[in-house]
């Protein structure tokens, strides 16, 4: 199995950190984020990744390079205007093959993280989600008996992470377009979108409020 980390963003809402380092590089318990993300998905046995680029996106290469440091073989969709997380994807299917494969957002703390293998029958996207209580005030998503919905109640935060099917993304053109809103959000509520729940530790490093609290749990 293959992941895809998406590393290409601004990382605008951690400025200034981000004016000189790209968000996946920035350093978490005394090593890049993107470095512990790497190391997650090895123990799982995902040795295989890619990696998508922009901003600073030479600063990314020239610290992780093949990725064979890190044990694992890293390939890379070098994208010249942001594509956004739906066009990231599309464009870098070549090197993703035709399997399903683990999509997993560059700025997500989640060192427990059990990666899924394998998806429902019907399923093109299974999604795992977690509480919101404690994180936020608002959910993204509802789950019921596995399928994921949208609607007012809304208990449960996307994580970031999930096992996607090529499929999903037959008749995507390469230009920006977002893989949630676009694309996931027309398929809700049948048997194309499903999900898990993970109760295990996650963070979003969305803004240098969430950044400084990670830090704080995790380094003192």
């Amino acid at each position: 199995m293959k992941a895809m980390i998406l590393a290409a963003g601004l990382g605008t809402r951690l400025l200034p950190v981000t004016e000189t380092c790209p968000k996946p590089l920035i350093e978490v318990a005394g090593k890049p984020l993107l470095e512990h993300q790497l190391a997650w998905l090895r123990r799982a046995g995902i040795t295989e990744v890619v990696i998508n680029l922009h901003y600073l996106g030479e600063m990314i290469e020239a610290h992780i390079g093949d990725g064979s440091r890190f044990g694992t073989q890293v390939t890379y969709s070098r994208e010249e205007a942001l594509l956004d997380s739906g066009g990231g994807i599309a464009k870098a299917l070549p090197l993703l093959g035709n399997a399903p494969f683990i999509w997993m957002l560059g700025d997500i703390w989640c060192p427990e993280m059990s990666f899924p293998i394998t998806m429902p029958r019907t399923s093109l996207a299974h999604l795992i989600l977690c509480h919101m209580q404690g994180r936020r005030d608002y959910g993204d998503f509802d789950l019921v008996q596995g399928k994921v919905f949208r609607n007012a109640r809304r208990p449960y935060i996307f994580t970031g992470v999930a096992l996607l099917h090529p499929a999903l993304f037959d008749g995507c053109p390469q230009v920006p377009f977002s893989m949630t809103r676009d694309l996931l959000f027309h398929r809700l509520g049948g048997n194309e979108v499903t999900g898990d729940v993970f109760n295990g530790d996650w963070a979003d490093i969305g803004s240098l409020e969430s950044l400084s609290a990670l830090k704080a749990r995790v380094e003192s």
